[in-house]
């Protein structure tokens, strides 16, 4: 297989096929499974880890996620044309990004610790779950490692130039292999765990992600005490009630 064909298969069919799966596995996995729909929350067994390691991974990935959506979807002229440098959105993006990714990756250490180390929790862990937290934590680490170490060379890669416009460009139907075949060896190799973890993602546990209590907005209230005076107010008789 010639390197332009490797190109094709991982930059331009990979993303497509990840796609698919990503949305037919949810499909799937919502009519057929409903009740394996959770995170299998493991709060009972252990808590002083898990009010730590939880928010920090939470919050830390809802800012890495917000950064990738605006650096990826974002082209670089809309920041210049609302008055934003490109040094500036760098500078903020860095110093943001590296922030979250430390603060999620901190946070998935604890919880890995964790399921390691309270018994309950390790025997609650599925071989699904221990795949999902390599798809993961690799994932994060490539991206971190891929961003940081440029910036400690000296020589940041501009991925806004590169892997950015290569990202709109599948959603375009026009996928611009050469685009990516141009960003440095990390950020492909990011690029590519992040794919396979979102064709694995509708068979993980990752999939409460999309799940909200919207239901708890229209449900009916429930009654747990009445304080209405016709009821329970009546002293029962002694005896036997009257048949009929």
């Amino acid at each position: 297989m010639t390197s332009a064909t490797g190109d094709v298969l991982l930059f331009a069919v990979l993303p497509y096929v990840a796609i698919a799966v990503f949305a037919g596995g949810h499909i799937w996995r919502y009519r057929y499974d409903k009740f394996g729909w959770t995170t299998r929350s493991s709060q009972l067994h252990e808590r002083r880890l898990l009010r730590l390691g939880s928010p920090l991974f939470h919050f830390g990935i809802l800012f890495v996620v917000l950064g990738h959506v605006g650096g990826l979807l974002i082209p670089e002229s809309w920041t210049e044309a609302a008055g934003i440098s490109e040094s500036v959105y760098h500078g903020v993006a860095f110093g943001i990004g590296t922030v979250a990714g430390v603060c999620t990756l901190a946070g998935a250490a604890i919880l890995i610790y964790r399921r390691r180390t309270v018994g309950p929790v390790f025997s609650a862990t599925t071989r699904n779950d221990k795949i999902m937290y390599v798809l993961l934590i690799g994932t994060l680490l490539l991206g971190l490692g891929a961003t940081v170490l440029g910036n400690l060379t000296g020589h940041p890669h501009d991925y806004r130039q590169t892997v950015a416009p290569w990202f709109r460009s599948i959603f375009y139907l026009h996928p611009d292999t050469d685009l990516i075949r141009a960003a440095p060896i990390g950020f492909r190799l990011h690029v590519l765990a992040a794919w396979v973890l979102f064709a694995f993602w509708p068979f993980s546990r990752l999939v409460h992600v999309f799940s909200a209590p919207v239901g708890y907005l229209t449900r009916p209230y429930i009654v747990y005490r009445s304080r209405d005076e016709q009821l329970g107010s009546r002293t029962p008789r002694r005896g036997w009630d009257r048949p009929g």
